[in-house]
């Protein structure tokens, strides 16, 4: 039962791969940690001992996750408010997210993180819409922080050895293209983030980044947008922010206004 102090897992759950979504700092021991080294998505790890990297950590909604939900979510919370952050702790814990069947990530599949705690990713310059797609699903789900490399396409595998930056949406790499699926359906499925939102924008995705536009009606617009926007911006970084409250929008849309429609006139005292 939820408190002042703390959230049930269904009200983190509504949040989650929204942009006001609340920082998750999971401070799991190790032993429990190792029993199942999967995550909440976008979680971060930080042991309950180090206050320096929980405040690093906290956001302005923090919401600290333990094995259960008591002492060590419920402490480390309360020592974020002591240094003026709004925190709670999760209800249920780690348990209680994973036994109501809600979405985990393998940190396996997350690439280490850098000096300031982002993971570190590399791609073609000029992105159009996986590489647009991809980086608000790891933002919105994996990573918030992550930094993101646009360069020329002969440097993406070079650039991502020299600055330890991973590699996505290029040929011969893990995050790519399969099949008639593109990368954005690769992290979807590789993140376990399967759900009937996230299922319904993948096809979006795919038909506007594969040529095919039968798969979904909002495949056309989806390119139509996408390539106005990489001929607004020069910058790619300026592209992505831009292209950031697109997926937003389109997975806003995907998650609650799917059965919405829109007619003029409307009617009189509807």
């Amino acid at each position: 039962m939820s408190s002042h102090q703390s959230t049930s897992i269904e009200n983190l759950n509504r949040t989650i791969g929204f942009p006001n979504a609340p920082v998750v700092i999971d401070v799991r021991i190790d032993e429990d940690f190792d029993a199942d080294p999967r995550i909440i998505p976008g979680s971060i790890r930080v042991s309950h001992k180090n206050l320096k990297g929980l405040i690093a950590a906290a956001g302005q909604y923090t919401i600290v996750s333990c094995q259960k939900g008591h002492k060590l979510s419920q402490g480390a919370a309360a020592l974020l408010r002591v240094q003026g952050k709004k925190a709670v702790s999760l209800t249920g814990g780690f348990v209680g997210w994973r036994d109501a069947g809600f979405a985990l990530v393998p940190t396996s599949e997350i690439p280490g993180r850098d000096s300031d705690g982002s993971t570190r990713w590399v791609t073609r310059e000029r992105p159009k819409i996986d590489r647009i797609a991809c980086p608000w699903l790891i933002r919105r789900f994996i990573d918030p922080k992550a930094v993101f490399l646009f360069v020329e396409p002969p440097e993406v595998v070079a650039v991502g050895e020299r600055f330890d930056a991973t590699p996505f949406d290029i040929e011969n790499v893990r995050w790519s293209h399969f099949g008639g699926e593109c990368t954005f359906d690769t992290m979807i499925k590789a993140f376990g983030l399967m759900s009937p939102a996230l299922g319904r924008l993948a096809t979006i995705v795919r038909g506007a980044d594969t040529a095919r536009p039968d798969l979904a009606p909002q495949a056309a617009g989806l390119l139509a947008i996408s390539l106005g926007l990489s001929r607004m911006y020069e910058s790619d970084l300026s592209q992505l922010d831009a292209g950031m409250l697109i997926y937003d929008a389109l997975y806003r849309w995907c998650c609650e206004a799917t059965d919405e429609t829109h007619n003029w006139p409307a009617k009189v005292g509807a």
